[in-house]
């Protein structure tokens, strides 16, 4: 099944947010092999906060590779493939942020890069499955934490 970008995302806890959501909309995405979407409306409360727009962006894209690698013919003597290549995908969230009032908007950015060596998607789906669900609940579980520490640099 492919990626469908939602139209409502329930946000993670954060410190000060009551039941954060976001709704988005399709938006075009900055390559041919990515989905985007805008966040043009934030729900519960998020003092502070504000959705997409031109000079403050927010938005959420995800990439596949542009062409998806395949593993080449293992040594004839040794058995072994001595080059794996690996297929990327990427998760993107951009949002703007002013650094200083009065200053203008720069867009600050949060990347998963998931790094998957070509022939793994059909001999270890499983193992690739529990790699993807450990690391998002892993970001899940400790997102109002990594939300204080990106404020005050306390690990």
């Amino acid at each position: 099944m492919a990626i469908a970008m939602p139209a409502s995302v329930t946000g993670a806890a954060q410190t000060g947010f009551t039941t954060p959501g976001y709704t988005l909309t399709v938006d075009t995405p900055p390559d041919v092999n990515a989905k985007q979407s805008a966040i043009t409306a934030l729900t519960g409360t998020q003092v502070g906060a504000s959705a997409h727009s031109v000079s403050s962006p927010f938005t959420i894209s995800v990439f596949r590779p542009r062409v998806s690698a395949v593993l080449g013919k293992p040594n004839p003597v040794t058995g072994l493939i001595a080059n794996v290549p690996m297929n990327t995908y990427k998760v993107i969230t951009r949002k703007g942020v002013v650094p200083l009032a009065g200053q203008p908007t720069k867009t600050a950015a949060m990347r998963t890069i998931i790094d998957i060596p070509a022939g793994a998607d059909t001999a270890s789906p499983a193992e690739i499955r529990a790699l993807l669900s450990a690391h998002i609940g892993f970001l899940n579980t400790i997102a109002a934490g990594l939300g204080d520490t990106t404020i005050n640099a306390v690990l």
